[in-house]
C-alpha cells in the first residue's frame, strides 16, 4: 500500500507502521535516554572514573582523620611522658632523705651527696653559693596536691 491523504489521515503501509512500533513506547518514563526532542540530555557516565574520583576522596578524607587522631596521640603520649616523669622524680625523692616535712605547692631541691645517696633540701644552689655542701644538684621541684612532683629544672 502507499500513502494517500485523505483531510488529515495518513495512511501507512503495514511495513511502516511496523518499523515504527519498534520506535515507539507507551511507558517513555522507563526509557534511560531523552524520548522527545526537548528531553534531558542522558550521557552514560565513565564508572571506572567515577570509582576512581570516590576511591580518592574516601582515601583523602580518612588521612585526614589518621593524621587528627596521630596529633591526638602525639599528646597523649607527651603527656603520658609528663606522668612517668613525675612518679620517677616522685619515687627518688621520697627514697631521699628527707629532714622537714614537704608543704604542697612549695619548691624544694634535691640534692646528690658525695656518698651517691640523695637528700631534699629548700635552699636553692644560688642559696648555697660556692659553699654547697652536695655533690651535684639533681633537680628542683614543687610538691603537688596528689604528693607528686612537678620538675621544674631537671639536671639527671
Amino acid at each position: 500500500m502507499s500513502k494517500h491523504k485523505k483531510g488529515k489521515e495518513v495512511i501507512m503501509s503495514d511495513e511502516e507502521l511496523e518499523r515504527l512500533r519498534d520506535k515507539i513506547t507507551t511507558t517513555p518514563s522507563t526509557l534511560p535516554y531523552a524520548h522527545t526532542v526537548g528531553g534531558a540530555v542522558v550521557k552514560p557516565e565513565d564508572k571506572g572514573k567515577i570509582k576512581g574520583l570516590a576511591v580518592r576522596a574516601m582515601q583523602e578524607q580518612s588521612q585526614m582523620q589518621l593524621d587528627k587522631v596521630y596529633e591526638q596521640v602525639k599528646v597523649l603520649f607527651k603527656q603520658a611522658e609528663e606522668i612517668k616523669s613525675r612518679v620517677d622524680i616522685s619515687e627518688r625523692i621520697y627514697q631521699a632523705e628527707i629532714k622537714f616535712k614537704p608543704t604542697i605547692g612549695h619548691v624544694y631541691h634535691l640534692y646528690q651527696k658525695s656518698d651517691g645517696s640523695e637528700i631534699l633540701s629548700f635552699v636553692s644552689p644560688k642559696e648555697w653559693g660556692n659553699s654547697m655542701p652536695f655533690e651535684k644538684h639533681l633537680a628542683t621541684v614543687k610538691l603537688l596536691s596528689d604528693h607528686t612532683w612537678h620538675i621544674e629544672e631537671s639536671n639527671l
